[in-house]
């Protein structure tokens, strides 16, 4: 009877909270997003004093706390420093989470953490249980900040020369952050025409080293940087772990292979370029595309083959609990090792001597099949709204849902339909995948226990 007590008390009040944490999680992305929105409407926000209106801020806002990066006015020539300020503001909370940043605040008082912004904690983070939270929490922290200065220093390298001292260390500090957030905003607008992101450092690796740096670790995600600076040891990782550092090395190096080999002779994007340039900038076409959306080359012009990889690039994203968006990438290993073992005529997943939970492939199926249904729905909705070609649609559709950010030219000039779509899909992508895997984190396992008939039928 006291066992059967103590799971009700389990169920029905840890767990029932620990959802209330995430609609709470979801509601505080969207407050987020609707002050950030007023701040941008107002004129001084604004390059020329006047007013952008309410729908583009809505836009600006809801791309910057979701760390996208699409945009309908260029972030240089249509914003004030003010209204920068707001958006690079709005980045660092939505990247680290705005809970995170409210739990920063607590430390810093000495506060006792309790129980609720634990699980606010966890929620944010996508952790999957409340073991160590609080010290996870605050090395994130400590590594955000060291990563971001770091790389303003090493930024500032080339800005401070290029704009002068003030500007050039403003735009080492907004890239450093937007680059380790994954936001993908920039402030070249004013220096190489207005959308056109890095291309002006096509020819410099330490520019787009030092970016790709951050992107990459911006998006392993602070469980692997917990488990990395307590072990130091790759033999003492653990198995999460050394599958988010293989597979992010591995999307990035057949990545850089791929576009090197279908783009490397296209003369629109890396064919007019040196060799030495064409690697450096196919290694950086990989990096940003796991949720970063800085470019170098114009993704308009790039072959199909390539956008339809890029789509892929996109949705798949970083890991979780980390700056990046997307399914993340040991969801999609998990996808694979279940399509083996069904190949294979297996009921059990097994990896290594050790056998994967069904429930938890189950839940990258769901997962996977929501996001590829969202955007079969937004790009289908998009081509159909703006007559625009399916797969440019795609892009743009791929790039929001994935919160990346890259653009094949076609967001600026969408209707307002199509406009308020890709808002909802970085949002989505953002907040409610990450709901989402955390519900199916959280299932109570009473339920899980109720064993029912069994049925059969054909498949195939």
């Amino acid at each position: 009877m006291q066992e059967r007590f103590e799971q009700f008390i389990k169920n029905r009040f840890i767990r029932s909270r620990r959802l209330n944490a995430t609609r709470l999680v979801a509601a505080s992305f969207a407050a987020l997003i609707l002050a950030g929105a007023l701040l941008l409407t107002l004129p001084f926000a604004a390059r020329n004093g006047e007013s952008v209106g309410f729908f583009t801020a809505l836009f600006t806002s809801t791309s910057a706390t979701c760390v996208t990066g699409l945009v309908l006015v260029d972030t240089w020539t249509a914003w004030s420093l003010f209204g920068q300020v707001v958006i690079l503001l709005l980045i660092q909370l939505g990247g680290l989470g705005f809970m995170t940043v409210i739990t920063l605040i607590s430390l810093a008082q000495r506060r006792h953490i309790g129980l609720s912004e634990r699980l606010l904690m966890v929620s944010t983070l996508n952790l999957s249980d409340l073991d160590g939270v609080v010290r996870v929490v605050r090395r994130a922290l400590m590594g955000t900040a060291l990563f971001e200065g770091v790389g303003a220093l090493l930024l500032a390298v080339r800005m401070v020369p290029r704009f002068g001292l003030i500007r050039g260390i403003w735009h080492a500090v907004f890239h450093s952050v937007s680059a380790f957030c994954n936001a993908g905003f920039d402030l070249q607008g004013g220096d190489t025409g207005p959308f056109s992101s890095l291309s002006g450092f096509s020819d410099d690796p330490l520019t787009l080293l030092v970016t790709g740096g951050l992107i990459i670790i911006g998006g392993l995600g602070f469980l692997v940087w917990d488990d990395v600076a307590s072990h130091r040891s790759w033999k003492k990782l653990t198995l999460y772990s050394r599958l988010v550092l293989s597979l992010t090395a591995a999307l990035v190096i057949g990545g850089t292979l791929f576009f090197f080999a279908t783009e490397g002779e296209n003369p629109a994007t890396l064919g007019a370029m040196p060799l030495p340039e064409r690697w450096l900038n196919a290694l950086f076409q990989s990096v940003t595309l796991r949720t970063a959306g800085f470019n170098v080359i114009d993704q308009g012009a790039m072959k199909d083959s390539s956008l339809v990889m890029s789509c892929i690039f996109m949705l798949i994203g970083g890991s979780s609990g980390s700056t990046a968006g997307g399914i993340k990438t040991v969801t999609v290993w998990v996808l694979l090792l279940t399509l083996v073992t069904g190949l294979k005529g297996r009921e059990s997943i097994t990896f290594r001597g050790r056998t994967l939970p069904n429930r938890r492939a189950m839940s990258a199926m769901n997962l996977f099949l929501m996001v590829l249904f969202m955007m079969l729905f937004g790009s289908m909705a998009i081509s159909l709204a703006d007559n625009a070609p399916y797969l440019s649609a795609a892009f743009e559709t791929a790039s929001a849902l994935g919160t990346v950010g890259l653009s094949a030219g076609l967001t600026s000039g969408l209707s307002r339909f199509s406009q308020g779509l890709l808002i909802l899909m970085m949002y989505t992508g953002r907040v409610g995948v990450l709901s989402c895997s955390i519900a199916f984190l959280i299932r109570p396992k009473d339920a899980l226990d109720i064993k029912y008939p069994k049925f059969d039928i054909l498949i195939g």
